[in-house]
């Protein structure tokens, strides 16, 4: 293993004020604790070989969504848990990196697709007014974990169409 790749997440719609303690738990043990064990099991030989992590994370966790509170704390968790493993482990010769896709077509996603006004939504959103494809998001994953990335430690790139690149504001003109 050259590369370990966490990829797990789950999201449960809910508010503070209406996400019950069990489903809090479950959301951060599937999108953060599965992050954390795996990582710290694949370490010792990621060390020896030389290899690297990237994680999988969201432009939730890098700024938040209506009714997603869980999801939102456990993603902005991850951008965080990359840092601190980006700093720990650099120096071992183990990079650390992550992506963080918006709207991909998958079948997690799959009710948002079958919702047209939703998807008519997150269209006029994103500026390349699409989804993203599971390839595209693979191709900056395999960037990462290549050679050509080999002094980038600590990244988080946005695979969202330009999305985090608007301030929130509507398109005005």
């Amino acid at each position: 293993m050259d590369v370990l790749v966490n990829n797990a997440g789950i999201g449960v719609p809910g508010t503070v004020e209406n996400t019950d303690t069990p489903t809090w738990r479950h959301v951060f043990a599937a999108d953060v604790e599965g992050v954390f064990f795996a990582s710290r099991a694949a370490l010792p030989h990621l060390r020896r070989v030389g290899g690297c992590i990237v994680n999988v994370g969201s432009v939730s966790g890098l700024g938040a969504d209506w009714g997603l509170a869980a999801y939102n704390a456990a993603k902005g968790a991850l951008v965080n848990l990359t840092n601190a493993m980006a700093l720990d482990h650099g120096h071992e010769g183990v990079r650390v990196n992550a992506v963080h896709p918006s709207l991909t077509r998958t079948p997690v996603a799959a009710p948002i697709f079958e919702n047209a006004d939703i998807l008519a939504a997150f269209r006029q959103r994103i500026p390349m007014q699409r989804p993203a494809e599971p390839a595209e998001v693979a191709d900056v994953i395999a960037f990462l974990a290549s050679s050509e990335a080999r002094f980038v430690n600590g990244a988080h790139i946005p695979v969202d169409g330009g999305l985090s690149a608007s301030n929130g504001q509507p398109r005005m003109f």
